[in-house]
């Protein structure tokens, strides 16, 4: 017997390649723990709302329960039997908050019960798990989706067209209703964006890093390579200020200058993009007279009050977070149902850091930031550049629109119109957050799965590689 030939009968790997990686542990039973939690504590908020408003315990919160329950563990066995590396956390990040924002809905239902929002939201929501089931089964790899890039930028942009067809809502062309029945397209086209620009930027990110002019300390790639990824950027954003959007136009520019940095590597892309932000905003706040208004809002939030109107929906917020100091006023027990009609939607998180305060309002960002981080994490372990790039684009949505909304609520910067990911009603918007989710799952499993052996019988390229 040779050598080579020894080594291979022995297990050993041949010289020049790396060994494959160890076994890590699914963590499959910390999940299923961390479910049971989760849908505990959110069970639990239902209670206590009820025992803060009326004292008995609601009617429904044992339907309530176990209908999140059951949810939660279909999630867990698609994920166990068709992910079953994918990180633990993802998945009971997601319940919790989702079942924070029924519970936080039903409580707002109570001060407008004419108009309830919590069934609704509880039947999206169960279509936003099933959405999820669906894609951790059949979406076995994620570096499928990098075929269809091309098809999915032209959906986002059809799905953002549509809108304008349709009647204004609130002063924004954002809406398809029919029937009885409503969704919001852009929702959903955020995430064929992101996919878009992931897969563009992942093929030519040698060319976006190496090439073009240098500007300073900032090297411009050429316009054949980036002209493509900018022009659907701009009609995307153009089709948004004519629906009046600005949020979700917003949210595509910093998926742009997020990606493009990750892509390059060149901090310079976020000082442009900061400028370039600036500018198109102090432009369209200035000719666009919905967005003007909105400004003026901001700069002004109790010019209401000094003009005898009463206070607008921004000075509520701010007088909503106020009253709820360090701990807050309890669960049910705030009055950020003088808001209006955005306190479900816009300003929940008013509402959330009146009853819970700033206690409150820590861990719900705590938990953001664990979805968040998590989703980064997966980037960094996955070895092909498109799967890194639409983990961190992925990851970067929930992250720039809670920024956007805790921004918007607090007086930091105007406000946009956008649903707060999972906690505020909107259908679209659970079930993309939902399909977010799923794709981050079936990307943390590729990350974290055990790499396969090399193949002794391969040929191998000089230096070790093959």
């Amino acid at each position: 017997m040779t050598a080579p030939a020894a080594k291979r009968a022995a297990g050993a790997h041949p010289e020049g390649t790396p060994p494959p990686s160890p076994p890590l542990p699914k963590r499959r039973g910390i999940e299923l723990a961390l479910l049971m939690g989760a849908v505990l504590l959110s069970a639990c908020g239902y209670v206590v709302v009820g025992f803060a408003r009326a004292h008995p315990v609601p009617s429904g919160a044992a339907g309530y329960g176990a209908g999140l329950g059951g949810l939660a563990l279909l999630a867990h066995l698609a994920v166990r039997l068709r992910a079953p590396y994918a990180d633990p956390l993802l998945l009971p990040t997601a319940v919790l908050l989702n079942g924070l924002g029924l519970v936080l809905i039903f409580r707002l239902d109570l001060e407008t019960p004419a108009d309830p929002a919590a069934p609704a939201q509880l039947v999206w929501s169960t279509v936003g798990v099933g959405l999820f089931i669906a894609v951790v089964v059949l979406l076995r790899d994620h570096r499928t989706l990098q075929r269809y890039a091309d098809g999915c930028a032209a959906l986002a942009l059809l799905l953002m067209v549509v809108p304008i067809f349709f009647p204004a809502v609130n002063g924004a062309r954002i809406w398809i209703r029919a029937a009885g029945f409503s969704i919001q397209p852009g929702e959903f086209a955020k995430v064929l964006i992101t996919v878009f620009f992931a897969a563009y930027l992942a093929a030519n990110r040698n060319a976006l890093a190496h090439t073009g002019q240098s500007v300073g300390r900032l090297r411009l790639p050429a316009g054949q390579v980036l002209g493509p990824v900018v022009t659907i950027w701009l009609i995307s954003v153009g089709v948004l200020v004519l629906e009046r959007d600005l949020g979700t136009s917003l949210l595509f520019f910093g998926i742009f200058v997020v990606l493009l940095y990750v892509a390059t590597g060149r901090t310079g892309w976020i000082a442009v993009g900061v400028l370039l932000a600036a500018a198109g905003s102090a432009a369209v706040g200035t000719l666009e007279p919905h967005v003007h208004g909105r400004v003026q809002d901001w700069l002004h939030p109790f010019a209401g009050i000094t003009a005898g109107r009463g206070p607008g929906q921004l000075a509520q917020s701010l007088f909503a977070f106020a009253a709820g100091g360090l701990f807050g006023t309890g669960l049910g027990q705030g009055h950020s149902y003088l808001i209006g009609f955005a306190q479900k939607s816009d300003f929940i998180l008013a509402t959330w850091g009146e009853e819970l305060g700033l206690a409150g309002l820590t861990a719900l960002l705590v938990l953001y930031a664990l979805l968040v981080g998590r989703g980064y994490q997966a980037a960094h372990g996955l070895g092909d550049p498109f799967g890194s790039l639409l983990a961190v684009g992925l990851a970067a949505l929930p992250a720039l629109q809670v920024f956007v909304i805790a921004g918007g609520v607090t007086g930091l910067i105007p406000l946009t119109g956008m649903a707060l990911p999972f906690l505020a009603q909107g259908g679209s918007s659970v079930v993309t957050n939902w399909i977010i989710v799923a794709l981050l799952v079936r990307i943390s499993d590729r990350a974290r799965a055990p790499r396969p052996a090399p193949d002794p019988a391969a040929p191998t390229a000089p230096g070790g590689a093959r």
